[in-house]
C-alpha cells in the first residue's frame, strides 16, 4: 500500500509541538498516567528523593513534607502529586493558582482535608499575593486566620488545620516569594526527558491505546517529542491516525518520518513557528543579540509566550542563548537550518552567545 499520498486537508488546527494540554487531550492523559513510582518513566533523581521521603513519612506516621515541583510543562508534576497520594495511602485536591481568587475559596479548601491528605495547586506562582501570606501559616504552623466584620468592630479567628501536604507546580520558580519557597521541605525540578525514557513512555501508551508500533518507530517518535511526554502521546494518536490510513495500521519509522514530515515537525521536533523564531534572528538580527521584546513584535507573538513556551527547548538543545544583550542563536541553528554563517554573524551571534551573562 502506497503510503507517499497527502491527505488533501488541513489535518491540524493546534500547535502538535505545544506543551500546553487541550480539553480534548485530558480525558485521554488521565487514562496514560501511572499510579506508582516504579511505573513512572524517567526523572530518577526526583523519583530516589520522593520515594526516601516517602518512606521514611510512612514509617514515621506523618504527612509528607511540602513539595514543590518546577520545570517546563508537560513533564508529569500532575501526575507525580497523584502518584504521591497514592503512595502515601492519601486523598488529593488538585486546583490552581488562578482558580483561587478569594480567601474563602482557599479557606474552603484547607479545611475540608484529612489528616496525611494533599493538596494539589498548579501554577502556584499565580496565586494572589494576600492568599500566598495566608498560606504561609497554613503550610509552618497548620493554622488559618480569619477575619470577621470589618473596621473597629472587626476581629480575627485562628482555624487549627490537620496536617496535610501541599503540593505546588510551577513552570516559574522564579516568581515564587523567598518565604514560600523555603517553607516546601522538598524543591524537585524536572527535567526534559531523553528519546530512551520517551521511547519507553511511548511503548507504554501504545499498549493502553491498543496501537501496534515497534521499536524504530518509537525511537524516531520520541527524538522528535522535544523531551516532553505530552507531546509524544499526543504526536503518536497523529501518526496513529497516518498508519491506519497510509500503513497497515504499524506505526513504523517510515510511516513515522512520513507523518510528521506531513505535519511539519521536523528531525528534532521543532515546528514551523519554531524555525520563524530562529530565522528572525538570524536574517532579520544578524544572528542577535536581539531583545525578547523587538523579537516577539516582529515575529507577531507575546514576549511571554515566546518565552514560556518556544525558548525553553530551543535554550535546552543549544539552539539559542541568552545574553545581557538579548537572544543569540548559535552555530547549531545554522546548521540546522541549512544556513551560512557569515562573519558579521559569527561575531555578532557567537561571541554573544558564549561570552554574556544570562538574563
Amino acid at each position: 500500500m502506497a503510503i507517499y499520498e497527502d491527505f488533501g486537508e488541513e489535518y491540524i488546527a493546534e500547535r502538535l509541538a505545544s506543551t500546553e494540554q487541550n480539553e480534548e487531550e485530558s480525558e485521554v492523559e488521565v487514562s496514560l498516567r501511572p499510579q506508582t513510582l516504579d511505573d513512572f518513566t524517567g526523572q530518577t533523581a526526583v523519583k530516589e528523593q520522593l520515594r526516601i521521603a516517602i518512606d521514611a513519612a510512612k514509617i514515621r506516621g506523618e504527612a509528607l513534607e511540602h513539595v514543590l515541583l518546577f520545570g517546563p510543562p508537560g513533564l508529569g508534576k500532575t501526575t507525580l502529586s497523584q502518584i504521591i497520594a497514592n503512595e502515601m495511602g492519601t486523598n488529593i485536591q488538585i486546583t490552581s493558582g488562578p482558580a483561587i481568587e478569594k480567601s474563602g475559596d482557599l479557606l474552603a479548601l484547607l479545611t475540608n482535608l484529612s489528616t496525611g491528605d494533599v493538596l494539589f495547586i498548579d501554577e502556584i506562582h499565580r496565586l494572589p499575593k494576600t492568599l500566598v501570606e495566608m498560606l504561609y501559616s497554613a503550610m509552618e504552623d497548620k493554622v488559618v486566620d480569619i477575619f470577621i466584620g470589618s473596621g473597629p468592630s472587626a476581629r480575627s479567628i485562628r482555624m487549627s488545620l490537620k496536617s496535610f501536604t501541599l503540593i505546588g507546580a510551577t513552570t516559574r520558580a522564579g516568581q515564587l516569594s523567598q518565604p514560600l519557597r523555603a517553607r516546601f521541605g522538598h524543591v524537585l525540578r524536572l527535567d526534559l526527558y531523553t528519546p530512551e525514557e520517551l521511547s519507553q513512555i511511548i511503548k507504554r501508551s501504545a499498549g493502553i491505546l491498543n496501537i501496534e508500533i515497534d521499536d524504530d518507530g518509537a525511537m524516531e517518535l520520541a527524538s522528535r517529542s522535544r523531551g516532553t511526554p505530552r507531546i509524544a502521546n499526543r504526536l503518536l494518536r497523529r501518526v496513529r491516525d497516518y498508519a491506519q490510513i497510509k500503513g497497515d495500521g504499524t506505526i513504523n519509522k517510515e510511516i513515522t518520518k512520513y507523518a510528521l514530515q506531513k505535519l511539519d515537525i521536523d528531525s528534532l521536533g521543532l515546528d514551523s513557528i519554531d524555525r520563524r523564531m530562529l530565522t528572525t534572528i538570524i536574517k532579520f538580527y544578524g544572528g542577535g543579540p536581539v531583545g525578547m521584546n523587538t523579537l516577539a513584535a516582529t515575529i507577531g507573538e507575546e514576549a511571554i509566550t515566546l518565552e514560556d513556551v518556544y525558548e525553553p527547548y530551543l535554550l535546552q538543545i543549544g539552539f539559542i542563548s541568552r545574553t545581557t544583550r538579548g537572544r543569540c542563536c548559535t552555530y547549531l541553528a545554522y546548521e540546522h537550518l541549512g544556513i551560512p554563517m557569515n562573519k558579521d554573524d559569527k561575531k555578532n551571534g557567537q561571541i554573544s552567545a558564549f561570552d554574556g551573562e544570562d538574563i
